[in-house]
């Protein structure tokens, strides 16, 4: 079963920006994404997931955001050319010189302290997990590309803006008299880092239960859920 316009909500997905060059005028080029590589969250991004988002700004005339660590207040260069290749998302852009975040990206870029890209989009169609399988990413709307700096809180910044999305899309659904099924909640447990058997657990009790009684409403389910996660993460850090 496929999800169309699976949420609206801007996500962000980190990867090893593998920078082919980095030049002293400040060019830059690398794959910023690798498809049917499974990922710390269960999810995969499938063959041609950029491709119609790419058509659209070619359409427009326009590209992807350049920015730096996803903050739409420091645009450090812009992306003259990406292309959903087969392998991934090639990218070649050009940090502006003069711009000093974007003067600093290039030092660290060149000596090897930074090595990541991180891009925010909304998902437009996924494909949920299954049986073992990882969730697909099929259709992405891309935003922009950050070069990023990964910093020590890095996972548990991603993990919050991407639970809190999951979780905002559960609600919707519950509201809208469609809930997500017990594995779909599993699946959002173990994205917040829980055990699989404990994630087991959760979803077959607690949120079964919650589900069957008419007295909860969409709101008070997000609660009860944000709450658990947050309580579990506390235990389960080592």
């Amino acid at each position: 079963m496929k999800i169309k316009n699976a949420g609206a909500s801007l996500r962000t997905k980190d990867f090893a920006f593998k920078v082919k060059s980095a030049g002293d005028a400040g060019a830059i080029e690398g794959y910023a994404s690798v498809f049917g590589v499974r990922d710390s969250y269960n999810e995969v991004v499938m063959p041609g997931a950029f491709a119609d988002s790419l058509a659209k700004h070619t359409r427009e005339g326009t590209y992807p955001l350049m920015l730096w660590q996803h903050n739409p207040d420091e645009p450090i260069g812009v992306w003259n050319e990406m292309s959903d290749d087969g392998k991934g998302l090639f990218a070649k852009g050009q940090l502006l010189q003069g711009v000093r975040r974007a003067d600093e990206a290039l030092i660290m870029l060149k000596a090897g302290a930074i090595q990541g890209m991180s891009i925010g989009y909304r998902e437009v169609d996924v494909e949920p997990a299954t049986n073992g399988d990882p969730r697909k990413l099929l259709k992405l709307d891309l935003l922009e590309a950050s070069i990023v700096s990964f910093p020590a809180n890095r996972r548990a910044r991603v993990d919050s803006v991407k639970s809190d999305g999951r979780l905002s899309e559960f609600a919707q659904r519950l509201r809208d008299g469609e809930p997500p099924s017990i594995r779909e909640f599993e699946d959002v447990l173990r994205e917040a880092g829980i055990p699989k058997a404990m994630a087991v657990q959760i979803a077959s009790v607690g949120y079964a239960k919650a589900v069957r009684s008419e007295s909860e409403g969409g709101e008070a389910i997000k609660s009860a859920v944000s709450d658990a996660i947050a309580s579990l993460r506390s235990i389960t850090k080592p």
